[in-house]
């Protein structure tokens, strides 16, 4: 297909790329990983009631009326340390209670714990100075046997984490890191480190595409060849094995020195569409060769940017398993107006502030192309066939930067 809308494009990539195997690693190892199943709990957290604090265990009812001008005095039987003694030693009856520490398991009797600042002790007495607020842990309050803590498709993060490893796992099964090669095409490309001679330039296009990679758990590898039909057949051949998608970057347009596509053709990919409705980035694009997904992009930086976040972005997520797979959206306040286009889907990079409450988007366009795409912080969508979008309209906002440098803007 030639020239298909953006929407349609977007639903030919994450409808054609199912993720890939999965496989098991430790708890530590799986931050950023996708869950390929639902993870169950194997045991009750905690395994006991609890305390939550420092304090006292006692008969709640009995202090109901205490306070620091009527104090009640009780015994103390003993006392009970977090994972070191049998609760069933002590027994707690009616004018007692025992010395408590945080996650302890409750003796025996008990249906409170009274914090240590309101009480005193002394001679193996405390004084209650005040009523118990109730201050247990019951039983699998954290994870119940049996139950889903964690669904399938889940990017963890380190709170999920720990809740998996509270759950009695020490191993969870994920979804396999996507393997990408990123190919450069081009005579006047030069590798990152490499020497960039009059009339050449740096492979920087590569080098965001395998930083936006690392940042989303993707592993990448970089290549820079030729503009001939040789060299680019040989660097697609010699890799395709080994990886688990092809990314490649210029010789993507019309001109007689772009082979890429072509070359795609010749080997026998399944070519699923080439040019999207989507500026920038119209020339991007996808099929699959072995039955793996191949991502052809532009080379102008602005095209060859967002044809990969908008499109080979989401195609590497579904690879990974993730059920969330295009960049965080944030609502904002468009604090100019914009201008779409009648025939293609329009994306405006630009910054975010704050006015009072409020978060507000503003579209900037700066000198240079690749400063405006390293100071941008986020891309709103402006669909094919809106011609402006009104300021003050409040719109979705995909978020480039780090979520700190958006929520603390002052």
């Amino acid at each position: 297909m030639i020239n298909i809308s953006f929407n349609q494009a977007y639903e030919t990539v994450v409808n054609n790329i199912p993720p890939l195997p999965d496989e098991t690693v430790s708890v530590e190892n799986c931050m950023g990983r996708a869950t390929s199943q639902d993870i169950i709990s194997l045991i009750d957290s905690p395994s006991a009631d609890v305390s939550l604090k420092d304090g006292y265990a006692l008969i709640s009812e009995e202090i109901e009326k205490a306070s620091p001008e009527s104090p009640v005095v009780l015994d103390l039987i003993g006392s009970q340390f977090a994972g070191t003694q049998d609760p069933n030693t002590l027994k707690v009856t009616r004018g007692k209670a025992v010395k408590i520490t945080s996650g302890a398991v409750i003796p025996s009797g008990v249906d409170g714990v009274l914090a240590n600042e309101f009480a005193v002790e002394s001679n193996n007495r405390i004084k209650a100075l005040a009523t118990v607020g109730n201050n247990i842990l019951k039983k699998g309050t954290d994870t119940t046997k049996g139950e889903v803590v964690v669904p399938k498709h889940t990017t963890l993060m380190p709170t999920q984490i720990g809740l998996i490893a509270a759950a009695g796992h020490s191993q969870v099964r994920v979804y396999k890191k996507p393997l990408v090669t990123i190919i450069a095409t081009g005579d006047e490309i030069v590798a990152v480190g490499k020497p960039v001679g009059e009339g050449k330039i740096a492979a920087s296009n590569i080098a965001t595409l395998a930083a936006w990679c690392a940042y989303f758990n993707i592993e990448s590898h970089t290549i820079v060849v030729s503009d001939s039909t040789k060299a680019i057949t040989q660097a697609i051949k010699e890799n395709i094995a080994a990886s688990d998608c092809i990314i490649t970057s210029g010789g993507a347009w019309r001109s007689e020195r772009d082979f890429v596509v072509k070359v795609f053709d010749e080997i026998g990919w399944k070519r699923m569409f080439y040019r999207v409705k989507i500026g920038p980035g119209k020339a991007v694009a996808f099929g699959l060769l072995d039955g793996k997904p191949i991502f052809c992009l532009p080379g102008g930086p602005p095209s060859n940017q967002m044809a990969f976040l908008q499109l080979a972005l989401p195609g590497l997520r579904c690879l990974g398993g993730h059920k969330e797979n295009t960049l965080p959206v944030i609502a904002a306040v468009l604090e100019k107006e914009v201008s779409g286009q009648k025939e293609w889907t329009q994306l405006e990079m630009g910054l975010f502030r704050r006015n009072d409450n409020s978060l507000i988007f503003t579209p900037k366009k700066l000198p240079s192309r690749l400063q405006s795409l390293s100071s941008a912080e986020g891309i709103i969508t402006i669909p094919e066939g809106i011609e402006t979008i009104p300021a003050n309209s409040r719109v979705d906002v995909q978020v480039l930067a780090h979520p700190s440098s958006v929520f603390n803007k002052k």
